[in-house]
């Protein structure tokens, strides 16, 4: 089992720019990009037209070290100061609903820990200091 953190940063539908300008300002080699549009459809929910170019998550390597990025979603609220967030991926499901348990103690969670087109249990909580988290499992289990 591994755990690792990853800064996730959260843009105001400037990601594609961003990636641009870190692939360039810190050497970085984009490993991924997917806007929401290439997400699969869900009939329940239609995606509005002006959300379809913007980017639903993104890696960069920097170093041996990477970031993560996606745009928020049309007319979700974007303060600046709170657009980075901490990923917290593993690869085992029991130890991700263990560590979001913990962290949504007193805090708010976001988005519960469920499963996902992109992970087996995947979350988004905020924690009692007021620091977002995402807890990302990787692959099926």
């Amino acid at each position: 089992m591994s755990v690792y953190l990853t800064p996730y940063l959260v843009m105001n539908g400037n990601a594609a720019e961003a990636l641009k300008f870190y692939e360039q300002a810190l050497d970085a080699q984009i490993l991924f990009s997917q806007t929401f549009g290439e997400m699969p459809e869900n009939p329940e929910y239609p995606l509005p037209e002006d959300a379809k170019g913007r980017i639903s998550h993104a890696t960069i390597k920097v170093g041996d070290s990477e970031m993560m990025f996606s745009d928020t979603f049309p007319g979700q609220p974007y303060q600046l100061g709170n657009q980075i967030t901490v990923c917290i991926s593993t690869d085992d499901v029991e130890k991700a609903t263990k560590m979001f348990d913990a962290l949504q103690q007193g805090g708010k969670v976001n988005m519960p820990l469920q499963e996902t087109f992109f992970s087996p249990a995947y979350g988004n909580v905020t924690d009692k200091f007021g620091i977002t988290f995402q807890v990302h499992t990787e692959g099926k289990q």
